[in-house]
């Protein structure tokens, strides 16, 4: 079934366009608290948001819809999207919502949503909210409206919560710490967090203005924090992005260590340690083959899922497994949080910093991954990847690759492009195979 509204990470867009508007946000709060009014309590939701512009009317359509329903609303303010999931359950509210189009540009915003275990939704439950926002809202007697309020402790709060990720006998005093939060909803916490356990910050990316979210800062715009290492003669630089759910490192060389690397430091660590479950790490069909192989050489497994963080923590969840992530940054760390935080596994690095008393460049390149390449087509309409010419240029890619490297074929869930990935020793061979499925496609489209 084609969903209407939700993809692979709530429900995202340009604001005041599309399903990205304010009447649409109200719909969905009445939806979402019609669906999660269970029972006679006092039903609670709690509402966090990153740092645009758009968020103050996200942020007021979402309060008048859920108290529409009779839900009362807790308001936090900008927080990342991991704490508002850590709120969620901590504070026994029926579910939670974080205003956020996470990397994407400030013009963007997106809706999503937690259960009351502090959880993603799952499909079945985003389908029926979905049916009931195409329907006539459930509005309850005007002595039955909810409540709304703010709250100024919920930041104190996730603060205390992360720093308990680490073991009571690590502290960063040696360490110098760059820290970019990308003008987004980490912009306060993540640094003090970091300074808390000792170490000194220097911060990138914790001005927002509205306007500046994700602009040249962050976890996808990283040339101003490998600067700034280099510059201040840093340690390590930790990148977030808009609402603090990814991480990229970067070295003291300005040298980038991406999400495949992180799973590999903190799995390895945890495996010596007895603390890995699963036998393993869950991580999607995008990591590099050098993971897989680095994690099999120790007796670890690999398991891929389909691309979106929702879906490894799926996977995680059903096969018992307590560390997964994505290569563009995503880490869920199931000991700490029910969702990717970027600022515990951040924590979690520096902590394994300090326990080597190797240099960043020395711990965080654990494996040497093998010639990666992805390119993508966009086209105008039809299903190119149903295309005989189509089909016939990834079996014969396949076919070469086979026993040497990966290819993965998918669709965009967000925009017609087909993306063209494959992987591989050599790695001439590995864009040759690319550039013959690009131009398949392009021949289709």
């Amino acid at each position: 079934m084609t969903r209407k509204y939700f993809g692979t990470d709530g429900i995202r867009g340009e604001t005041n366009s599309g399903a990205m508007t304010a009447a649409t946000a109200m719909r969905v709060a009445q939806a979402a608290g019609t669906h999660f009014r269970r029972g006679d309590h006092r039903h609670r939701v709690v509402i966090g948001k990153d740092t645009r512009l758009s968020g103050y009317m996200m942020e007021s359509a979402l309060v008048a819809g859920f108290t529409s329903v009779g839900v009362d609303v807790i308001m936090t303010g900008p927080l990342p999207t991991p704490a508002v999931a850590l709120l969620t359950r901590e504070m026994r509210a029926d579910l939670g919502v974080m205003i956020s189009a996470s990397h994407n540009p400030y013009q963007d915003n997106g809706i999503k949503l937690f259960g009351p275990n502090g959880f993603k939704l799952d499909d079945d439950t985003e389908r029926e909210i979905e049916r009931l926002i195409d329907e006539d809202p459930q509005l309850v007697p005007a002595a039955e409206i909810g409540r709304a309020r703010r709250i100024d402790d919920a930041r104190g709060r996730y603060i205390h919560a992360i720093k308990q990720s680490v073991s009571d006998d690590i502290r960063f005093d040696d360490l110098k710490v760059v820290v970019d939060c990308a003008n987004g909803a980490s912009y306060q916490v993540a640094p003090s967090a970091i300074w808390e356990l000792g170490a000194e910050v220097i911060t990138l990316g914790v001005s927002p203005n509205g306007t500046n979210i994700n602009d040249g800062v962050g976890s996808t715009s990283l040339d101003a924090i490998k600067a700034k290492v280099v510059e201040e003669g840093a340690d390590i630089g930790i990148a977030l992005d808009g609402d603090a759910d990814r991480l990229i490192v970067i070295d003291e060389t300005g040298r980038e260590v991406d999400g495949d690397q992180i799973m590999a430091l903190i799995a390895g660590r945890m495996a010596e340690k007895g603390e890995l479950k699963g036998g393993g790490v869950v991580a999607t069909v995008m990591s590099n083959l050098g993971l897989e192989r680095y994690l099999e050489a120790k007796g670890l497994t690999l398991e891929r899922t389909g691309v979106g963080d929702r879906y490894v923590l799926a996977r995680m969840r059903e096969g018992g497994f307590n560390i997964g992530g994505e290569q563009s940054g995503h880490m869920i760390l199931l000991d700490h949080a029910t969702t990717g935080d970027g600022t515990v596994a951040a924590l979690r690095v520096l902590a394994s910093l300090v326990r080597s008393g190797k240099r960043a460049s020395e711990l965080l390149h654990q494996f040497e991954p093998v010639p990666q390449l992805l390119k993508n087509v966009r086209y105008a309409g039809g299903a190119p990847l149903e295309n005989a010419g189509v089909k016939a240029a990834i079996a014969d890619a396949e076919a070469e690759l086979a026993g040497k490297g990966r290819l993965v074929i998918r669709a965009s869930g967000t925009e017609p492009l087909i993306r063209v990935m494959a992987e591989g020793d050599d790695a001439a061979q590995v864009e040759a195979v690319v550039d013959r499925v690009c131009d398949a496609v392009k021949a289709a489209a």
